[in-house]
């Protein structure tokens, strides 16, 4: 992990811990350190500011950061903050639409999560930077209930963790304990549309993650984690084969956890009374159960997590009902009814998810291939089918044809010989090498491709003669400066109109032979063709 990439992790933890403001000032300074201007700085720093600014409430500025910090990782070429930044701007632009309904677009935001789940096929070799992609994933597929594709991407965001280069912070048990919610999560859901079996299965699962988090849990807040796991495991066991001991254990763990800072309203132990209710019911201490729901059906509060809500009127209702009442039947009814119409419409949010995961997958498959096959697979520049395609690129509509364009041609001197006595292995290791200080010598937006054997060639667009020849002395400089090998290049340079580029590449050919009569070790120059 750099050393960026540290410091805005530190940042992340602090605006977590409610220095929002200074950690927005602190990262939008670092961002400005580049070039003067915010847009211009890393990544990893505009990650930072988008949490900071999600933190003070300001939203809309949240969505514009994310923008920003996509275009940086897309400057980086870096998949990890590539995705993050994709479903950070996914879960402002939800929390958005649930401010403004003006603001809901329910379709950009699976566009959104789909796209960054879509990154993470190339694979971030960050394990910290791929772990907060998969979790910001699959907080955005938690939030719109979409439990069958959040679930592999909390999987995944634990599996980061458990890479030997990933700092042991604590974040495993975090991550398991995100699984064992989201399974009782949606149990709850589950049970509310009348499929009981289906929903043990979750609460089965929500146990087995628990007992794992609880086990492996570490770091500063190690605590916390093993009490939240001991909690969960708790609630699981509520609807199953010991309700008796989940009545007992619940409240006392949901107690520690109190001591702790975690206050009574907090999602994470408002979703554990329903489970508390059904515990005592299942238990036979009906009075108990009602007066446990009562109280938090009391205390909700207008932001409530509708879906946690929603299953503590349920269960006081099913409550009120066992006990006799008839006035919970229709609020009862109404209530099934209305979680049926829901469920209903999340399983439209899946299959539309699912369908763009569909396409994209196999868009992603088809732009690999089309790369691979414009790809040198020994130094992995392009080949000559991807030099025709740059070329061709080059005469598209819309591009001056008399735009100037150089070309560089590059041979290795007595390649036959490094082969012959060193033996075709060290060959390859020099054409690699050579391939890499040709791309490193070339400027920002130029091309470089093998064409065969050891003839390399670089299209550098708007370059002039001057600027070209200065890109292949220096490559003539770095290849004779390598100390692994004593390998030389020629290169032969010249330049033109994008429209006569075949005829430039003719002119380079023959300054770089040019070059090679000259003893080699040498870039040669050619007139410019008009």
């Amino acid at each position: 992990m750099d050393d960026v990439t540290l410091r805005a992790l530190r940042l992340l933890e602090e605006a977590q811990a409610g220095g929002a403001a200074q950690v927005l000032a602190a990262a939008e300074s670092a961002l400005r350190e580049a070039s003067g201007e915010i847009c211009d700085g890393p990544a990893a720093m505009h990650f930072a500011r988008v949490v900071a600014l999600t933190r003070l409430g300001d939203l809309p500025a949240a969505v514009a950061a994310a923008d920003l910090m996509l275009a940086a990782a897309d400057r980086e070429r870096s998949v990890g903050w590539r995705s993050c930044a994709l479903s950070l701007r996914a879960n402002r632009r939800l929390r958005l639409g649930d401010q403004d309904i003006a603001e809901y677009d329910i379709e950009a935001v699976l566009r959104d999560l789909v796209s960054a789940e879509t990154a993470l096929l190339a694979e971030e070799p960050d394990p910290v930077i791929a772990g907060n992609a998969h979790t910001g994933i699959a907080i955005g597929y938690a939030q719109l209930r979409l439990y069958e594709l959040a679930e592999p991407q909390f999987q995944a965001a634990y599996e980061a963790t458990c890479r030997v280069s990933y700092p042991d912070n604590g974040n495993r048990a975090m991550w398991l304990c995100n699984l064992a919610e989201l399974n009782l999560t949606w149990a709850l859901e589950l049970y509310q549309v009348g499929q009981v079996a289906e929903a043990e299965k979750h609460s089965t699962a929500a146990e087995e993650y628990a007992m794992r988090a609880a086990a492996e849990a570490c770091g500063p807040k190690a605590e916390v984690w093993r009490l939240s796991a001991l909690l969960y495991a708790a609630c699981s066991r509520a609807d199953r084969q010991d309700p008796a001991g989940a009545a007992t254990d619940i409240p006392r763990y949901m107690a520690l956890l109190q001591t702790h800072g975690l206050a009574e309203q907090q999602h994470e132990l408002l979703l554990c009374r329903p489970f508390h209710a059904v515990a005592l019911s299942r238990s036979g201490r009906p009075d108990e159960a009602l007066r446990v729901i009562e109280h938090a059906v009391a205390a909700l509060s207008p932001d409530t997590d509708w879906l946690i809500s929603a299953a503590l009127h349920r269960t006081h209702a099913v409550l009120l009902s066992a006990n006799g009442s008839r006035d919970a039947v229709p609020g009862l009814t109404y209530g099934d009814a209305l979680a049926e119409l829901l469920w209903r419409q999340r399983h439209r949010w899946l299959h539309t998810a699912v369908t763009m995961q569909s396409y994209d997958v196999l868009r992603w498959q088809h732009e690999q291939a089309e790369r691979a096959a414009q790809t040198d697979p020994l130094t992995g520049v392009a080949n000559r089918r991807g030099l025709d395609n740059f070329l061709l690129n080059l005469a598209a509509p819309g591009i001056p044809a008399d735009d100037p364009v150089a070309v560089l041609t590059m041979d290795i001197d007595r390649f036959k010989h490094i082969n012959d006595s060193l033996g075709h292995a060290t060959g390859d290791d020099v054409l690699r090498a050579v391939a890499q200080v040709l791309t490193a010598s070339v400027r920002k937006g130029d091309f470089v491709a093998r064409l065969g054997g050891d003839e390399f060639v670089a299209i550098l667009p708007g370059a002039d003669p001057a600027a070209a020849t200065h890109v292949a002395r220096r490559a003539v400089d770095a290849v004779a400066g390598m100390t692994t090998w004593r390998a030389r290049v020629s290169v032969g340079v010249a330049s033109g109109p994008a429209y006569a580029v075949a005829e430039s590449l003719a002119h380079a050919d023959r300054a770089m032979y040019a070059a090679k009569r000259a003893g080699g070790n040498r870039a040669t120059c050619c007139h410019s063709v008009t």
